[in-house]
């Protein structure tokens, strides 16, 4: 693989628990992924992000780690892993996994030491303060999860810190030994030959020594308490970036090693200036600018455009789904018909950047309804029922209509499988050309042969009619136009032809795009 292949590649995630359980424990493996790559690679993606597979105690199911170099018998053996490795390698697969830094499951030995006094090797590994003369924590910061970031800990007498539930205790990385460790962890995956890493919440590898309060972010009534503060201090502070120049210099020591960060903000495209500018932080990130309820034309504009007049030699990468948010299907294509999915699919993929599709977005599969009694997720149980979690986007792969449990175990699966996906298995679509899963092969084997889809940058259209999306790519040699809105429109066309099309047609006043079309122009001379 070239050195940059990453750049304007299209990833897909695969959650391991619900992609294909081949144990028989209801709960999906390595073999299970190995055994379903070649699905994967027949798409036309380059790619494969690996959610967590690590020993954990499944408290924030895989993210909560308890040995960041063993693989949780759950899902297998460190010999499946490599299985998957090599599998990906022979189908000219990418494959990058998570590691998630900013903290560890309580339960990690590296927890158990340094809790035990304040003298041990350990000690300060990770975030420990003394508590305020009345006893309350140090600073009034809020966990993600709920409640105070703090948690008291009685044999030490100090509380700890946690961005998320109280089982995931904060890491020190302000401590070079710390680093060090961390360092040997990605250095142990990547000798085992995979071509690099998601960061979970890069940003929140380092806190503000002094413990200073966050101040109101002035958002009252929300559902999380932790909106309602600035979080300036407990996140994105310098020290950051020391440990990430550490890091780059690993990744880069081989080529075609890339780093994805996931950047939590409240300005997204900030963010991503700041952690991906120069050859000394990480090569790519995501905010969650398109993972939240906004949508159409001005939104995207708006969000591509800020990014580039902020950073504009950055490489953004880009998803409309995964594992953390509600499926796009439902989020932003409710009421709008089956066939919006396509137009997602097309739309996420012609932005400039590395696109990164989650498991069962090329089948358009909606949010899946759970009763309260089904959830896992420890973020929904606790804020339901005005938020629901995530476990509707974390159920089951559908592949076979008919088979039990729609073919993802023999096993009465982790999570239930929402009736609705069962008319869009794998199987139903195979056999459908109009389908959603035929388009998204389709759409990646025309744009897997468009170079300027994988470096050129973004001009916008201005004169577009209401509802319309309408961009250039390749220095102007391919015109892409979306209908996102509730009204047909035409747009002219003198000069192009479609090489590309979703429901558009071409007509003597020029392309005629009904609700949800999409259409790639070229030049027609």
């Amino acid at each position: 693989m070239s050195a940059d292949a990453w750049r304007g590649a299209v990833f897909y995630q695969i959650y391991p628990r619900s992609f294909q359980d081949l144990s028989g424990d209801g709960v999906g493996d390595l073999p299970g992924i190995l055994d379903r790559l070649d699905y994967v690679a027949a798409l036309g993606v380059d790619g494969v992000w690996l959610s967590p597979v690590f020993a954990s105690p499944m408290r924030d199911y895989g993210y909560d780690i308890s040995d960041y170099t063993a693989i949780d018998p759950l899902f297998g053996t460190l010999q499946d892993f490599d299985a998957v490795v090599a599998k990906c390698h022979r189908l000219k697969l990418m494959i990058i996994i998570d590691q998630v830094y900013s903290h560890t499951s309580i339960e990690h030995p590296w927890f158990s030491e340094s809790r035990s006094d304040r003298t041990n090797s350990k000690a300060d590994w990770y975030v420990w303060a003394d508590p305020k003369p009345d006893g309350s924590p140090p600073s009034n910061w809020l966990a993600a999860f709920g409640g105070g970031m703090w948690a008291w800990d009685s044999r030490r007498r100090q509380y700890y810190l946690h961005n998320f539930l109280d089982s995931q205790p904060d890491l020190n990385l302000h401590i070079p030994e710390v680093q060090d460790a961390l360092l040997d962890v990605a250095r142990f995956w990547l000798d085992r030959g995979v071509d690099g890493f998601r960061l979970d919440v890069a940003n929140c590898y380092t806190h503000d020594r002094s413990l200073r309060d966050n101040p109101p972010s002035g958002v009252v009534k929300a559902v999380r308490p932790y909106f309602m503060q600035r979080h300036l201090y407990d996140r994105d502070q310098p020290e950051t970036f020391v440990f990430a120049a550490r890091l780059r210099a690993l990744a880069d020591e081989t080529p075609g090693r890339f780093l994805l960060a996931e950047l939590a903000s409240d300005d997204p495209e900030g963010a991503i200036a700041a952690y991906t500018s120069g050859d000394d932080r990480f090569h790519t990130a995501y905010s969650f600018r398109f993972l939240s309820k906004p949508f159409g034309p001005e939104v995207i504009r708006k969000g591509v455009e800020a990014l580039f007049a902020r950073a504009p030699d950055a490489w953004p990468s880009w998803a409309f789904s995964n594992h953390d948010f509600e499926r796009a299907a439902s989020r932003w294509g409710e009421g709008r018909g089956p066939d919006f999915a396509k137009t997602l699919i097309m739309l996420l993929t012609s932005l400039p950047g590395t696109s990164f599709l989650y498991q069962g977005e090329e089948l358009g599969l909606p949010q899946a309804e759970l009763p309260f009694e089904a959830l896992r997720d420890p973020d929904g149980i606790a804020f339901w029922p005005a938020y629901k979690g995530r476990d509707g986007a974390r159920t089951p792969m559908p592949w076979s209509a008919d088979a039990a449990h729609a073919g993802f175990s023999v096993a009465e699966p982790w999570l239930p499988i929402d009736p609705r996906h069962l008319a869009l298995a794998v199987d139903r679509q195979d056999a459908d050309e109009g389908s959603t899963l035929a388009f998204t092969r389709s759409w990646l084997a025309y744009r897997r042969g468009r170079p300027e889809l994988k470096q050129a940058r973004i001009v916008f259209e201005d004169d577009a009619p209401e509802g319309v999306l309408v961009f250039r790519r390749g220095e102007g040699r391919l015109r892409f136009l979306f209908n996102l809105g509730a009204a047909s429109a035409t747009l002219p066309a003198e000069g192009w032809r479609i090489s590309f099309g979703l429901r558009a047609t071409a007509t003597s006043q020029g392309i005629l795009l009904t609700p949800g079309a999409a259409a790639a122009l070229e030049p027609s001379q």
